[in-house]
């Protein structure tokens, strides 16, 4: 008999919320989408470092509204640096920013006129960090690429798991191990999606090239938590006499602490990236963390339990 929790127990419960929550990322990502980083639509962008002090966020479009570049997107970084994205410009208007941004207005007294003041501009010692440029045809093709890499990997997977089950047929295929690690993946990355498009709706957040990074590495860490319940399954299927809801979940409690602290490790370093790591790894590990909990939730509450599901329904249609 199984031996710890039993996990398959209540699975009709997993699918149940796990169905529920992936409607919800799905339906979010078709109303509100995703909101592309300048990477992916082509544009400019420009980190600069404020030594004199950084003016807020309102004082930077205020200024550069004069240029007519059209809309921007001002990003604090640390104590004293901001990103601008904005759209495509020449090296002329990327001049005339540095030049507007660099100059501060105030208001001194006069050395002319007694009791009179006026206003006088003065230079603020402001260092640009980096400008980069890409056009328009470069982000179609990063974003096709980016699509292109996503199915690739996922098919690569699949067949991968189905290859590596191969010599356990009974009482599941080896096709059904890379189905159901299919649906994982889905659920994994639909709902950090889901987050990202909530977060651009109402807050700006772009999908940068950090962020794909991240959501392809959340692909190989949920393929690698849920290969590691299922080869126990395997052995255990090779060597034990017990029944298939058993073994199973057996197999999902003898890798239970190895995934749990595995998890924990990586949360604990990525949340060291999300806190320390400045704004341009924030969302990087972001990504990574709400596809860590997400992949490790799915590799007990749905790889598991289908698996379960899956020869129950065939066995009752026999």
């Amino acid at each position: 008999m199984a031996m710890g929790l039993n996990f398959v127990k209540y699975r009709k419960l997993y699918f149940i919320f796990s169905i529920v929550l992936t409607i919800a990322s799905v339906v979010v990502l078709v109303l509100w989408g995703l909101k592309p980083g300048i990477e992916f639509t082509g544009g400019s962008i420009l980190e600069l470092n404020f030594k004199d002090g950084r003016p807020s966020n309102q004082e930077i479009e205020e200024k550069l509204s004069t240029l007519n570049i059209g809309s921007i997107y001002v990003q604090p970084t640390g104590d004293s640096g901001v990103i601008i994205r904005m759209g495509d410009i020449s090296e002329e208007i990327h001049q005339e920013i540095l030049s507007i941004l660099r100059q501060d207005t105030a208001l001194v007294p006069s050395k002319t006129t007694e009791g009179a003041s006026e206003m006088q501009v003065t230079m603020k010692n402001v260092e640009e960090i980096r400008f980069e440029a890409i056009g328009p045809v470069i982000g179609q093709e990063l974003k096709q690429k980016t699509v292109t890499a996503a199915i690739v990997s996922l098919g690569l997977m699949i067949i991968y798991i189905a290859f590596a089950f191969r010599k356990v047929q009974k009482p599941v295929s080896s096709l059904v191990y890379g189905i159901i690690s299919f649906i994982a993946l889905c659920h994994d990355v639909f709902i950090p999606l889901a987050i990202f498009s909530f977060l651009g709706k109402f807050y700006g957040i772009e999908i940068t090239i950090p962020v794909i990074t991240a959501l392809l590495t959340v692909l190989g860490s949920s393929i690698n938590n849920t290969v590691v319940v299922f080869d126990r399954i395997r052995e255990n299927l090779l060597r034990r006499g017990d029944s298939f809801e058993d073994v199973v979940n057996g197999g999902m409690n003898q890798t239970l602490s190895r995934q749990i602290n595995t998890s924990l490790c990586m949360l604990l370093a990525v949340f060291a990236i999300y806190l320390f790591g400045g704004v341009t790894l924030k969302y990087f590990a972001l990504a990574l963390i709400l596809g860590i909990i997400a992949g490790t939730y799915s590799s007990f509450f749905i790889a598991g339990p289908l698996l379960v599901t899956w020869y129950k329904f065939r066995h009752k249609a026999e």
